[in-house]
């Protein structure tokens, strides 16, 4: 009896079902009939999306002609699902499995990252587990997905390099040589270096549970770099160039509150409270709540704003392209940029800029730094003792040396 041999296909960017069999006129006849199907030149075989129910099609068109042979599609399915599960609870780029099969019910309309061209493709089955384990940790104790993300990311760089390799055999002076290695060799910087580090050092000591497994792994001096921080009057600049209501906003919150982006994006209606005056930030960064000042300037704008937009009053105050969704950080971002050069302002710096230079602006008219700490919703005051750094309210006060020269 004819065999057909059923193999996993990478086509034009997704996944597939490759239908290979010796020359059967009768068979050929009889596969080419089913729903769907195309035909590869440059794999010379028959073809449909990976799907469950493609998968029984074909065992259905073969009928009693042939048998099928599924050995090695099998293990591209297993591993598969290893992959798919590993990425578990990050922003996966591929959908997650529906059947026991982990085959996609569905093919998806556009075109996605298929598993094996994802970086967990090429980690042992024993590193998959332990990311799997890792992500799962990091789920249990709350983290962030911003963070689960983050240390997904770095302790997939080590995954990768040790291939076949279990994460847990390592012992502190193979991290120590990888430490230097991602140093040296990929050039990371300091902040990723720490980065790394954590991720890491929650892998050993949460996960596997290794007692001060880090305490001899030094880690390197982190650079002291100022925030950038804009003038009032390239603000000013930036907002009026900028037409669109709905953004003049968005930017406004930004400065005249000390917002992050996030925090922008987020904002509720329902979290503008016009009779105290107050914009209330909900689950920030450290899940912390607070509250931040309300300037009756941006309260006039924000009406305008309702009157023209008519936000959802139990919604977000800022709607993204699609109904009932938050408007995208990535865009907001771009507008500020496109705001900066109609502006004609060189001087680098993003949204956070924006926030840093509301800091800023405060420390120069002597608002108290422990208030200022408070409306940015700072754990540690050193963390907001950087912008006496970035005030020039005393600078100005100095004479400089040159100017009693006679020249």
């Amino acid at each position: 009896m004819q065999s057909i041999t059923l193999k996993p296909l990478i086509h034009n960017g997704t996944e597939n079902i490759a239908i290979c069999f010796n020359s059967n006129t009768k068979l050929n006849q009889q596969i080419k009939k089913t729903p769907g199907i195309r035909w590869s030149h440059s794999n010379k075989c028959w073809y449909l999306p990976l799907s469950k129910e493609n998968h029984a099609a074909i065992i259905n068109a073969a009928g009693s002609t042939a048998t099928i042979d599924n050995s090695l599609l099998k293990p591209y399915l297993q591993k598969r699902k290893q992959v798919l599960a590993a990425q578990a609870g990050q922003q996966q780029i591929c959908q997650p499995p529906t059947m026991p099969q982990a085959i996609v019910q569905k093919p998806a309309v556009k075109k996605t990252t298929h598993p094996m061209a994802t970086p967990a493709w090429n980690m042992g089955a024993e590193n998959l587990t332990a990311l799997q384990q890792f992500t799962t940790q990091l789920k249990l104790k709350a983290y962030s997905p911003s963070t689960i993300r983050t240390y997904c990311n770095e302790l997939m760089q080590l995954l990768q390099l040790l291939k076949n390799k279990p994460a847990h055999s390592l012992l502190p002076a193979d991290i120590k040589r990888y430490m230097l290695y991602a140093i040296t060799k990929e050039c990371i910087s300091e902040n990723t270096a720490h980065s790394r580090l954590n991720a890491l050092k929650f892998y050993f000591e949460q996960v596997l549970k290794r007692e001060k497994f880090f305490f001899e792994i030094p880690r390197p001096k982190k650079k002291h770099l100022l925030p950038k921080v804009f003038s009032q009057n390239e603000i000013a600049g930036i907002l009026k160039s900028v037409t669109n209501l709905k953004h003049k906003c968005m930017l406004m919150l930004a400065y005249g509150a000390g917002l992050r982006v996030s925090e922008i994006t987020t904002l509720k209606t329902t979290d503008i409270n016009s009779q105290r005056m107050t914009i209330f930030i909900q689950a920030a960064k450290g899940k912390k709540d607070r509250l931040v000042n309300l300037s009756p300037v941006l309260l006039v704008m924000l009406r305008e704003y309702a009157i023209k937009y008519k936000p959802n009053k139990k919604g977000w105050l800022f709607e993204g392209e699609k109904k009932d969704t938050a408007y995208s950080v990535r865009s907001l971002q771009e507008v500020l940029q496109a705001a900066k050069q109609k502006a004609g302002i060189l001087r680098p710096g993003g949204m956070h800029s924006l926030r840093h230079s509301f800091a800023t602006h405060l420390v120069e008219r002597g608002t108290d730094v422990t208030m200022i700490q408070k409306l940015l919703g700072h754990n540690d005051i050193k963390t907001t003792l950087i912008y006496l750094h970035t005030s020039n309210k005393d600078l100005l006060k100095i004479i400089s040396p040159l100017d009693d020269l006679k020249l």
